[in-house]
């Protein structure tokens, strides 16, 4: 006589793991990760290799302590620490990001709960927390390819440069193949474009919120008379559009979420690069479009059919 074997959902074992998806979300950062050392030398692995070191062992460290499960082989941690260095300039001390590594892991992941719990994106988060913090470190930029003169990972005579969204000269070519000032995963388009073309081909993102972050930027750019594919090229758009408001925990789940979320970082970006004292609006945007995630579900999940709304007692 054949037992049957009861036993919660998934009963298919060809479901992706989360696993497979972060390995698939680092392979997808590589490029990126390539062209920031090309352009900033050694010290960018470095930076990346403290911040990938400092959240895997932050996450085990926590886990621990809070004696749960370990977390660590889902690879998520590895996932933030690269974000998290993309999001870092090269001349960074090692230090400090030691401290985003663990407002990222220890604050804004595990004490929320871990992994799907957490309501913020984490390297978002430990990026603008290290901005108020260290505002003189998290603004000095070097040049393009200053380690040819000094070796790479020395730091001290760095020659600084401003970011394009400060000086508004640097060419097209430049800004494309990744040859300016600025964070680690912020210089090189065509590095971030294949990595998030990857991803949607493999089916581990849905392309709807990077294309209307980068759409709606681009739109309101046109119409207030500014340079539409400068403002797409420059600064963090690609890497937040294709790497961070694509985040399975913090963004939508639906389609029509995903739209929205993404009109709204779009929308967000624009007013603080025009309006405000700061340059760059990205990592804000989409940590307020992170907040606003569960009401954006809520008006655009799908109804089931026939279904009636369940009618309030009154009194």
């Amino acid at each position: 006589m054949t037992k049957l074997k009861v036993s919660p959902s998934p009963h298919d074992e060809n479901y992706t793991k989360t696993s497979h998806i972060m390995l698939n979300v680092v392979l997808a950062l590589m490029p990126a990760l390539a062209v920031s050392c090309y352009v900033f030398g050694l010290r960018a692995l470095f930076l990346t290799a403290v911040c990938v070191a400092g959240c895997v062992g932050f996450e085990y460290l926590c886990r621990r302590i809070m004696k749960r499960d370990n977390t660590v082989g889902d690879i998520s941690a590895v996932v933030t620490g690269v974000i998290l260095a993309m999001n870092l300039p090269v001349t960074l001390p090692w230090w400090i990001a030691l401290i985003g590594s663990f407002v990222a892991i220890v604050i804004v992941k595990q004490l929320f709960g871990g992994l799907g719990q957490n309501f913020a994106n984490p390297a978002i988060t430990a990026r603008i927390v290290l901005m108020v913090s260290f505002p003189a470190q998290m603004s000095h930029w070097a040049e393009p390819f200053y380690y040819q003169a000094n070796g790479g990972l020395s730091t001290s005579d760095v020659v600084t440069a401003a970011t394009p969204l400060v000086t508004g000269d640097a060419s097209y070519k430049d800004l494309f193949l990744g040859h300016v000032g600025g964070c680690l995963g912020e210089t090189c388009a065509l590095a971030l474009l294949i990595g998030g073309l990857y991803l949607a081909a493999r089916r581990i993102i849905s392309l709807a919120a990077p294309l209307s972050f980068i759409g709606s930027l681009a739109l309101l750019s046109a119409v207030s008379g500014g340079n539409p594919l400068y403002e797409i090229l420059a600064g963090g758009v690609f890497l937040g559009a294709f790497f961070m408001a694509t985040d399975y925990a913090t963004t939508p789940i639906t389609t029509k979420g995903r739209i929205v979320f993404g009109l709204g970082c779009g929308i967000i970006t624009f007013i603080i690069r025009t309006f405000g004292s700061y340059p760059e609006g990205v990592s804000f945007s989409i940590l307020l479009m992170n907040i606003l995630t569960p009401y954006i579900e809520q008006l655009t999940r799908s109804k089931v059919f026939g279904a009636k709304e369940a009618v309030k007692n009154e009194g």
